[in-house]
């Protein structure tokens, strides 16, 4: 079976006024394209009454332009663009819960831990907990490090966070024009 190799990872920034539901309807644009989610990130944005929604999706570019346009086509989206790992600033943090006693008694654990710029945030007698900010193949490839070890108890990690790469906010420029058309119409 041959593998097609225009499906790769985009990711999606999507701004909307904070509605009830917006949620439900954008992930809903997805399910119908039977595009799967792999992470999802949803927080206040910068501007005051937005909500930026940071979806992370195996697709190709036309599906992944397709799932923009129908994104933008709701009335409470404001926003919507798609990009390539190269186009934005990525951030990830996860969280390891490993046993206390391999910690101590393992000097090669804690010092995987600090080869992959892990923080230690917690030690107690039954286990410790350790922080990892970074990329998400970073994140990953300590887990499988300290997985080894037989040691990781719990693991969990959060959704893509990231900026793009562009000297200005799109969504500023798009909030400034709409104001602006506005402000003429008022004039006329």
């Amino acid at each position: 079976m041959e593998q097609d190799n225009s499906i790769k990872l985009y990711t999606f920034l999507i701004y909307s006024e904070h509605v009830p539901g917006m949620l439900s309807q954008i992930s809903s644009l997805f399910t119908r394209r039977q595009v799967n989610i792999e992470t999802l990130n949803v927080c206040a944005s910068s501007t005051p009454g937005v909500h930026k929604y940071t979806i992370t999706a195996y697709c190709d570019e036309h599906v992944a332009q397709m799932l923009t346009v129908q994104s933008e086509r709701r009335i409470e989206v404001l926003q919507a663009n798609y990009y390539s790992d190269d186009e934005i600033f990525i951030n990830e943090t996860a969280l390891y819960k490993v046993c206390s006693s391999v910690l101590v008694n393992n000097s090669d654990v804690s010092r995987m831990v600090r080869l992959y710029d892990g923080r230690i945030i917690e030690v107690n007698t039954t286990y410790a907990v350790i922080e990892k900010t970074g990329l998400t193949k970073d994140i990953l490839s300590l887990y499988e490090e300290l997985n080894k070890f037989d040691c990781v108890l719990q693991f969990v990690r959060s959704g893509r966070i990231c900026i793009t790469k562009s000297r200005t906010e799109h969504l500023d420029e798009y909030l400034a024009a709409r104001e602006a058309a506005r402000a003429l119409k008022t004039i006329k």
